[in-house]
């Protein structure tokens, strides 16, 4: 899965950071004060091995995750064919297909079990294609397919006697969010997802944590640039481009711990910033791929250990953070790029 992600190192790095609403002004001791929220998000959803691992995490530190799901990893490679992504041919896909029903039956019961437990299941849409040149009828097509392929992934792998009777209702009313593959936001993405009816985006990047901003209906996330390394130099809080920074891209098993005590190191100051000052959410994203022998996932979940716990801090889902800033009095909204 690796060679999907060096894809889009360049588009990572280079997306602009954009402004998101002003922040509050640091309450005084005494006053009541906001839970800190982290997100923490899974972009692709594939790999069984780190469901379980990821829902094992979420279950020891009260911690609820959200999944951009890629739908091709619901469809055997036997039948690629029925998945064609807006200008491409029929059976393409940057991060392939499931490798048979039995890989697909795992998976969607790993997701029906995450949905249950709290966890949120939000789309990445399917096969990984960068849409920046997409116009909004083709974001719409793609995020039809998505529907489309979630809605029936059981009876169409042959499955339909172990589909939960919920099933129907949790994809077409609980499927609220959505990140683009490669961070592409044009402005034709933000109108197909209003017209979809998602309720946030989260593909853009700011330069520090910063409230969602909501245009036209739609709430957008961004993922904050925070200072990482000796000197403090600013980075995606997202796993790939800590593994571009720490070894170009090339994975180093041996140098895990090193890498991951960096991580860990500039997670926790974030999050530390955030919560002895204006409590501003703290997003981290990371990808179903042990990156450098799994050194992300061991800062995460090292940072998730020490701090969802706290009473004063909500480790929830992109859903259940809109509805909770929602809640907020000092919750604004701001001019945005959206």
């Amino acid at each position: 899965m690796l060679r999907y992600l060096m894809a889009f190192s360049l588009a990572l790095t280079a997306t602009t950071a954009l402004a998101g609403a002003p922040a509050p002004a640091s309450n005084g001791a005494g006053e009541n004060r906001p839970k800190q929220i982290l997100l923490v998000s899974f972009d692709g959803a594939h790999d069984n091995r780190l469901w379980a691992r990821s829902r094992e995490i979420a279950k020891r530190a009260n911690a609820h995750f959200t999944y951009f799901l890629s739908c091709t990893t619901l469809i055997p490679r036997a039948r690629a064919g029925d998945y064609k992504a807006p200008g491409m041919k029929a059976g393409r896909s940057n991060i392939g297909f499931a490798t048979d029903v039995e890989e697909v039956a795992i998976r969607l019961d790993h997701i029906w079990n995450a949905k249950t437990e709290g966890h949120e299941i939000a789309s990445h849409t399917c096969g990984h294609i960068d849409g920046k040149g997409w116009t909004t009828a083709e974001w719409l097509t793609e995020f039809k397919t998505f529907d489309r392929v979630l809605l029936n992934a059981w009876k169409d792998n042959g499955l339909a006697d172990r589909e939960p009777k919920e099933w129907a209702d949790f994809v077409k009313n609980d499927i609220t969010g959505f990140r683009a593959p490669h961070l592409s936001a044009p402005d034709s993405l933000f109108q197909a997802e209003r017209e979809h009816g998602f309720r946030y985006d989260a593909s853009v990047v700011t330069h520090d944590p910063a409230l969602p901003v909501t245009k036209g209906g739609l709430a957008g996330f961004g993922l904050p640039l925070i200072p990482e390394g000796p000197k403090e130099r600013r980075i995606i809080a997202m796993d790939y481009n800590l593994f571009i920074r720490h070894s170009a891209g090339i994975d180093h098993p041996s140098k895990g711990d090193e890498f991951a005590g960096r991580s860990y190191e500039a997670f926790r100051a974030a999050f530390d910033r955030q919560y002895r000052g204006d409590r501003i959410p703290l997003q981290i994203g990371l990808h179903f791929v042990e990156m450098n022998g799994g050194a992300y996932w061991a800062a995460m979940e090292r940072l998730v250990a020490e701090v969802c716990p706290l009473p004063d801090v909500a480790c929830v889902t992109y859903a259940q953070a809109l509805a909770m800033l929602e809640d907020r009095d000092s919750s604004t909204t701001a001019p945005g790029a959206m």
